[in-house]
């Protein structure tokens, strides 16, 4: 990797930067905090990483955070796992999502659009009404502080109402998309045992309507725990017998009392895959995500009052929780329910027009899927309000960038981001007054201590290493829901750097201070976004007869794809024919989700596994990606080492 600066492909002009809200907070936190007033957005990293105590304090102040009971100091213990963030402090993450609706009850908070691409408004005072009908109403159901409530629902309004009621009464939030099979979500609901389900009759996507009244009536009777299930009904069908009706619980004029709860209390769960096992379902504080949002969309992302912000997203990922968040700084966001390219490419750019989005955020996948198809943003849209795209899920290729740049504007802040599930938020990406260079990330978040490690633990400049945290970031993860001594927590991330948070991806800190992602370090599968296990696709694919062993690998490619075969040892007397092919496909579709059917299927002689028995993923991604067998993988821990002559012989046809 040269370490040689290129050209900005953009750079802010001096009334961008001086206009932009880190400008502000940096001459405050100076005068105030100490934080040096030269230097530029480095120095003010640097301080905020070094002194984090005076950098949190400084967010609670500047962004107003409402303490209903004080804290005693910033960092209680700074050890990870288990940093104590504001003990003694109390608050409510749902009051502060709604504190527009005082100043701006008329405006809108929601600007829901479905597949006619006609944005349709909720007002503040409306989503404030909405949710506090609906925690009244919860309460009634008794639930109390610590219950989980769960929400099997597409993108639409109701779903906000739903996390807003939940968190204003305490309870924990979870969500999945109404795409995702049943399996799929059991997997991940069983685990919280909710004692409420929000669901919907179907959603409608790519033009055709989608039933889910069988997948929710299964839902019913493998969730023990349910003591109510809410009807919306999309699809304008009657609630099933015993469900109550989302009409006659969010009717009421009634205010919302907000639950003060500890800084640490759940907010939500979100889940995340690993290679083995049930997904891991990861707890997050209603503080820690309060703060850490706060940071991340009214600093980086310089979302205020006046802005916009839609993202391409779904329930199912974390960067529907990061929208709702919008509603901290005031924001309106934009709820998208529909296919990203119904009824063609330019689908996204319609509705970033439509709804005059100021900030927009889709996938990398999109924008290259944009430019292979030949859409032209600028000339077939009017985008004139939009300041920034955005992009995660994947590394945004070079020929991503060039292509905002050229077919949307030239004055065009691009940012590409990259966090995670297990934060909710974003490790480096997205600062308003530093230049965009092509390929890379344009730094680390403000008190987040990126680098890049070698594997003894060395940091790393202009050169691949092991993205670390080296210090505790607000919305790191509480605690694994059912991890009661915290073992797969911390052989997630700390197993590798003992107190240093490992994420799992290569990335390379560049010696100008900017990131470049290389994609993944160990073999999540990533689609457009949204992580599965493969320990997920392995259990639907092997229940069909006809399969003795699979294993399935996600690739990063060079040109921003991604490519993700799935190979199939068969049993004696099987044949890899249409209709097994099509079996494959469907049984991945139904129980899994849509966007898990692999791009290949292969049949392969046999799968290698560890001299344990665990299929060896990691090693065999590296060889598809043409690392020589002797480097990709120990010989000595492998069981059959013959059969990796396979995959090597298949990557050098596909090089």
């Amino acid at each position: 990797m040269s370490t040689v600066s290129p050209q900005p492909l953009w750079q802010p002009d001096p009334e961008r930067i001086d206009r932009a809200r880190i400008t502000r907070f940096q001459a405050w936190v100076a005068e105030h905090h100490g934080a040096p007033a030269e230097g530029g957005y480095a120095a003010l990293q640097r301080w905020s990483v070094d002194d984090l105590d005076a950098f949190w304090k400084a967010v609670t102040e500047w962004f107003d955070v409402r303490f209903s009971t004080p804290y005693a100091r910033v960092l209680g213990d700074r050890a990870m796992p288990g940093a104590q963030w504001f003990p003694g402090a109390t608050l409510n993450y749902a009051e502060h999502a709604l504190r527009a609706a005082d100043s701006r009850a008329d405006e809108p908070a929601l600007l829901y659009v479905d597949e006619t691409h006609e944005p349709r408004p909720v007002t503040w005072a409306e989503l404030r009404r909405q949710v506090g009908s609906l925690a009244a109403e919860l309460r009634a159901l008794g639930v109390r502080p610590g219950d989980r409530v769960s929400g099997y629902l597409p993108n639409v309004p109701q779903a906000v109402v739903a996390l807003l009621a939940t968190a204003a009464v305490g309870g924990v939030w979870t969500s999945c998309a109404p795409d995702f099979g049943a399996r799929s979500v059991l997997d991940r609901f069983q685990q919280v045992e909710p004692v409420v389900l929000f669901t919907v009759d179907g959603y409608r996507y790519g033009g055709k309507e989608h039933d889910r009244r069988e997948t929710v009536a299964e839902l019913r009777s493998e969730l023990p725990t349910l003591r109510a299930v809410i009807h919306i009904p999309l699809l304008g069908t009657e609630a099933p017998e015993g469900a109550l009706d989302w009409s006659a619980l969010t009717s009421a004029d009634t205010d919302p009392v907000f639950e003060q709860v500890p800084f640490d209390h759940p907010l939500w769960v979100l889940y995340s895959s690993g290679t083995t096992g049930l997904p891991k379902a990861i707890v997050q504080s209603q503080g820690g995500i309060l703060v850490e949002h706060l940071k991340q969309l009214g600093l980086h992302c310089d979302l205020g009052p006046e802005d916009r912000f839609f993202w391409y997203t779904s329930t199912g990922w974390m960067m529907w929780n990061f929208l709702v968040s919008g509603l901290l700084t005031g924001t309106t966001i934009v709820l998208y329910d529909g296919s990203p390219g119904y009824p063609d490419t330019g689908a996204q750019w319609r509705i970033a027009e439509r709804t005059r989005a100021t900030l927009y955020g889709t996938s990398a996948a999109y924008v290259m899927a944009c430019r292979k198809a030949g859409v032209h943003p600028s000339r077939d849209f009017d985008l004139s309000t939009v300041q920034c795209v955005a992009t995660t899920g994947s590394p945004l290729p070079p020929d991503g960038f060039r292509w905002l740049h050229d077919e949307v504007r030239d004055d065009l802040w691009i940012a590409s981001v990259s966090g995670g599930t297990d934060v909710c938020s974003c490790f480096a990406g997205a600062v308003p007054t530093l230049p965009v260079h092509v390929g890379e990330l344009q730094a680390p978040c403000l008190g987040t201590d990126l680098q890049a490690w070698d594997p003894s633990g060395s940091p790393l400049v202009d050169e691949v290493g092991e993205l670390v945290v080296t210090n505790p970031m607000p919305s790191m993860p509480i605690h694994f829901w059912n991890d009661p001594d915290g073992s797969r927590y911390h052989d997630s991330y700390f197993d590798t750097y003992p107190g240093v948070w490992r994420h799992g991806d290569w990335i390379t800190v560049t010696s100008h201070g900017s990131v470049v992602i290389h994609g993944r370090s160990d073999s999540t599968l990533n689609r457009q976004g949204v992580r599965m296990g493969s320990a997920d696709i392995y259990e639907a694919v092997e229940r069909l007869p006809e399969i003795r062993e699979s294993l399935v690998i996600g690739i990063e490619q060079p040109d921003g794809g991604y490519w993700m075969p799935l190979f199939v040892h068969l049993a004696p007397g099987a044949a890899l024919d249409e209709a097994l092919l099509n079996r494959i496909k469907q049984t991945i579709r139904e129980q899994l989700s849509p966007r898990h059917v692999p791009d290949e299927i292969i049949e392969v002689p046999g799968v290698p596994h560890t001299l344990t028995g665990k299929r060896i993923e990691v090693p065999v991604k590296r060889l598809l990606q043409g690392t020589p067998l002797e480097k990709a993988v120990n010989p000595g821990s492998i069981d059959n080492l013959d059969l990796l002559t396979f995959y090597e012989d298949l990557a050098r046809k596909r090089a």
